[in-house]
């Protein structure tokens, strides 16, 4: 219930039980004098009459006094209201802006104030964690690259053994998966604080599309994995191409990897009113269903029992929901455990 009613209510309430004993006392009052000392018979008519004045005073009164607590209140929360529905308005990409206030010193002017100090402070802390996140990105590249450097030096001596060489190799895996969550991090980085320019031109999707499906054939082979193109409808949309071949690679990338063994992945393209929708579908474990509203999250992992042999950082689906997302599309993902999981994703079409 609202407070705007529950404070009717009580008003209401309160104005009802005035009027009784205001109406209790009138009725003595005008008994005591209309019909002489106590103890005499009341006539009828004198029970009538105060009846009656009662139902013709008595509930215009009351209904007059809600209508006017109802209009008082009304007009009391509308500040509220219009907070209320501002405040909703807010995340961490608008934390700069701030409230309308005011000015009269209230105690609702005084909760604005509080609350656009709190976004301040909540905005100054964001970019200092994007601003350590950036910097610490752009010092652990060098030392990474130097030691690839140097393993790769290693590998070049003629000497060492074969256990060695796995060794060195397996170093260089490691140092590569260190610099894709380094270079993850700093383009999600990088997209939070706006920093990042698309480049917005005609781009055939079902192109790209046809060219992806080429490069996950050659992936998913190692796998046994099988890659169908179900529906691949000619689509032009504007978009940064580069950006959506990388958002394709990573849906498609994680399709493979999440699958069953000798599973299946299945893409497809269709045209609709005036948008683009492409499904990308495998047939691997699949999630829970309440751990599916995570799996944009950054580093999120799925079941780590059932995918620690995966490789990966946990930040491709975070990379392109924000690519759909640039491009003013949508992104949805579905799972059935142990059948399908789908992503769904729409674009405007040029």
């Amino acid at each position: 219930m609202k407070i705007r009613t529950r404070l009717v209510l009580w008003y209401g309430a309160i104005l009802v039980v005035l009027l009784g004993i205001i109406g209790l006392g009138t009725y003595e009052e005008f008994v005591e004098h209309a019909h002489g000392p106590a103890g005499a018979v009341i006539p009828e008519s004198a029970l009538d009459e105060a009846a009656e004045m009662g139902l013709w005073v008595g509930l215009p009164a009351v209904a007059l006094g809600l209508a006017g607590g109802w209009w008082i209140t009304r007009q009391a929360l509308a500040p509220i209201n219009s907070l209320t529905e501002a405040i909703q308005k807010i995340h961490e990409r608008n934390l700069r802006g701030t409230l309308p206030r005011s000015e009269n010193g209230d105690e609702l002017d005084r909760l604005t104030e509080v609350f656009n100090a709190m976004t301040t402070r909540l905005d100054e802390s964001f970019q200092h964690i994007r601003e350590f996140t950036l910097h610490a990105s752009h010092e652990l590249k060098t030392p990474l690259t130097i030691m690839r450097g140097e393993i790769e030096t290693a590998l070049r001596e003629e000497n060492l053994s074969a256990t060695q060489k796995e060794r060195l190799l397996s170093q260089i895996d490691e140092i590569e998966r260190l610099a894709k969550i380094v270079d993850g991090l700093t383009l999600l980085t990088k997209a939070d604080a706006g920093q990042i320019q698309l480049k917005f031109e005609p781009v055939r999707l079902d192109e790209l599309v046809r060219e992806n499906v080429a490069d996950a054939k050659i992936l998913a082979q190692p796998h046994g994995i099988q890659v169908d193109l179900a529906m691949c409808d000619e689509v032009s949309i504007p978009g940064d191409r580069h950006r959506l071949r990388q958002m394709l690679l990573n849906l498609t990338d994680n399709a493979i990897k999440y699958n069953k063994p000798n599973g299946t992945v299945t893409l497809s393209l269709q045209r609709g009113n005036g948008s683009a929708e492409l499904k990308i579908e495998n047939t691997g474990a699949g999630l829970a269903p309440e751990r599916q509203a995570h799996v944009f999250e950054r580093f999120f992992r799925g079941d780590a029992s059932h995918n620690s042999a995966v490789e990966g950082c946990g930040l491709g689906l975070s990379i392109s929901q924000w690519i759909v997302t640039a491009h003013g599309g949508t992104i949805q993902f579905v799972s059935e455990p142990n059948q399908t999981t789908v992503v769904t994703i729409q674009l405007a079409v040029s």
